[in-house]
């Protein structure tokens, strides 16, 4: 169903080649069927992963239409209409995001709480484009949400270049904080303060965490780390008695309750379990590129008793979270200053260098 003509084609910036400039190619708008969404593109943010797959650090299938993060309207449906994953009905207009991970919701995986895990997985952003189905990444004016998408209404006060991460980096958070469990009057440790790690820091401290401490190698970032909830920010290039001495001194001598390592490098991952407490919980969602092996002793682990956890993407649920979160605190942390810089989506390569060189949070794309 639809309320006003949609065009014949619309326009993508197509990944071809790893560092190759991306091309602006039109494809067909495609036949919705069942209850399928084509959504328009309002604003799409350029994710960490989106550069190491263009750059190569990461494998990704081309030629594809890169880009997962996107916040977008409703401009038709399939002839049945469409809900949210709610079962609200979506109406023509409605601003909406959706899960980065499109998961069946009934294989092995799916049925047992690991929906990120599905053996019929797909990914937007990062499949290969085949007849019929181009429009599947965020680098573009329009994106095809298949049946099944978990799609949820954008809160009305929540800005686009805000609301536009929330289906990757604040839904990430949003798991880990829920493995993490209740983090209200614990001391939480923050590896890492890119756009995971301010979010996490907003987060912990709407929780109600006593200490939010962000370690984090660059100063700008530990600066506006303090603007977003963190009671500390030190430097992670020092030396690990250094950082576990302030820890302990935080913590009547103890060390922290919680780890969060939203950076990926195994350094933090070593020093961040050196960090905790007897039996203290660390989360792992940053470690998502290759690396040396990380270090750790079994005899440590099992005397302390430390549990460790590993988060990759999220349920839709979390999404849900993510944006429920993002509501509440939007006018209490500057969230749309962790986008850089807004470019046209002909600007795409330029926008794609200065994330790269220039590494802000984000830098955003509105067709």
């Amino acid at each position: 169903m639809t309320m006003k003509p949609i065009p014949a084609t619309s326009t993508a910036a197509v990944f071809h080649e790893v560092g190759a400039p991306l091309k602006l190619e039109q494809f067909p708008i495609p036949e919705l069927k069942g209850s399928e969404v084509l959504a328009r593109i309002v604003c799409s943010t350029i994710c960490g992963s989106d550069l190491h797959s263009y750059f190569g650090r990461r494998h990704s299938p081309i030629p594809s239409v890169l880009g997962h993060e996107m916040v977008a309207e409703v401009q038709a449906t399939g002839p049945v209409g469409a809900r949210d994953f709610n079962g609200q009905p979506l109406k023509i207009g409605d601003r909406i995001t959706w899960s980065m991970v499109w998961s069946c919701g009934q294989c092995f995986y799916c049925t047992r709480g690991l929906r990120p895990k599905c053996e019929n997985l797909m990914k937007f952003g990062h499949e290969e484009i085949i007849p019929g189905r181009a429009l599947i990444g965020g680098m573009a004016e329009h994106c095809h949400l298949p049946e099944g998408t978990a799609i949820f209404k954008v809160p009305d006060n929540v800005p686009d270049v805000v609301a536009s991460p929330a289906n990757c980096a604040t839904s990430t958070v949003a798991a880990v904080f829920r493995y993490a469990g209740s983090v209200a009057g614990q001391i939480v440790v923050v590896h890492g303060a890119g756009m995971l790690g301010q979010t996490a820091c907003a987060m912990a401290a709407v929780g109600g965490a006593a200490q939010v401490v962000v370690l984090e190698p660059d100063a700008r970032r530990r600066e506006k780390a303090l603007r977003f909830g963190a009671t500390e920010a030190l430097d992670s290039s020092r030396p690990e008695k250094e950082i576990l001495a302030r820890i302990k001194e935080l913590s009547a001598g103890r060390g922290a309750d919680i780890g969060m390592e939203l950076a990926g490098y195994p350094e933090s991952i070593e020093l961040g379990i050196g960090l905790l407490r007897m039996g203290g919980r660390f989360v792992m969602a940053g470690a998502t590129f290759p690396s040396r092996p990380v270090q750790l002793l079994g005899e440590q682990l099992v005397r302390r008793m430390i549990q460790i956890i590993g988060v990759y993407n999220y349920s839709p649920e979390d999404l849900e979270s993510a944006l429920n979160f993002l509501a509440k605190a939007v006018d209490k942390y500057p969230f749309e200053e962790l986008v850089g810089k807004r470019f046209p989506l002909s600007a795409v390569n330029e926008a794609v260098d200065y994330a790269e060189t220039q590494r802000p949070p984000r830098v955003a794309l509105i067709p």
